[in-house]
């Protein structure tokens, strides 16, 4: 086994990996972090403890009381700054840190369609990254969420989208944020996207009065109605940020 100090690419691949699973499947028996301690040349208790350091900064955790691991290092904050300081560039770069550590092409670590790539150049690599952070984006926002969608609480993976709360095109700064996003299943996301759903920043569900007058029709009710005035269940960690969802509110919600 290495030494005990972690060079900055192992920071940022610990902590890509922080972001991708939930919070209650870290730990040593899980497979992700033996395949990663593995790589490192450290013990999965190792890469487990790291990613609790993460855990500490995390301020979604700490209004739970949850606190991670009750000491960290220097390294875990600088990179925690600089993740949220710039998430399209870092989360491209852990990617792509893992792949290289894995041996393997970053399309295949990120799992990303690539029949329709262009087959070389910049053009390629301009699409690949934006497809890798769009994963990262997806992978991150389903974990905080504990895969469950935030309003009905459905599990099936393939129903589950990574919704942008304010929309990839208009902040760019912000589209690969895990707090710029909520896990909506596919119903309701079109509904949030279209502006006939939002929440507020006190994290309550509205539906657009359109669609209320319809809410006593079936199958209005069990869709709609039902869920119109309700809270959304909070993310276990990277909280929605109350400036996203105001905006939302603002300039994409129809009323």
């Amino acid at each position: 086994m290495k030494s005990n100090q972690w060079t900055r690419e192992e920071l940022i691949i610990a902590f890509n990996l922080y972001c991708k699973i939930p919070f209650g499947r870290i730990h040593i028996r899980n497979p992700e972090i033996i395949e990663l301690a593995k790589a490192f040349g450290r013990t999965p208790s190792s890469v487990s403890w790291k990613l609790a350091n993460f855990a500490r900064l995390d301020p979604a955790l700490q209004q739970r009381n949850i606190k991670g691991a009750a000491h960290g290092s220097k390294g875990e904050e600088e990179i925690w700054k600089e993740f949220h300081s710039n998430w399209d560039r870092l989360a491209f770069e852990s990617e792509r840190c893992l792949a290289e550590l894995l041996h393997k092409p970053v399309e295949k670590i990120a799992e990303i369609e690539t029949d329709d790539l262009p087959k070389e150049g910049k053009e390629r690599e301009s699409v690949v990254m934006v497809r890798v952070n769009q994963q990262f984006f997806r992978k991150s926002v389903l974990a905080a969420h504990e895969n469950k969608c935030c309003l009905t609480g459905l599990t099936v993976p393939e129903l589950l989208v990574a919704s942008h709360i304010v929309p990839w095109a208009v902040d760019e700064s912000n589209r690969i944020n895990p707090k710029n996003g909520l896990c909506l299943n596919a119903l309701h996301d079109r509904a949030f996207d279209r502006g006939l759903m939002t929440v507020t920043p006190d994290f309550e569900v509205r539906f657009a009065k359109s669609l209320l007058k319809k809410s006593n029709e079936e199958p209005f009710t069990d869709f709609i109605g039902k869920y119109h005035s309700k809270k959304i269940k909070l993310p276990n960690r990277f909280q929605p940020e109350a400036q996203f969802l105001d905006y939302h509110n603002q300039h994409i919600f129809v009323g």
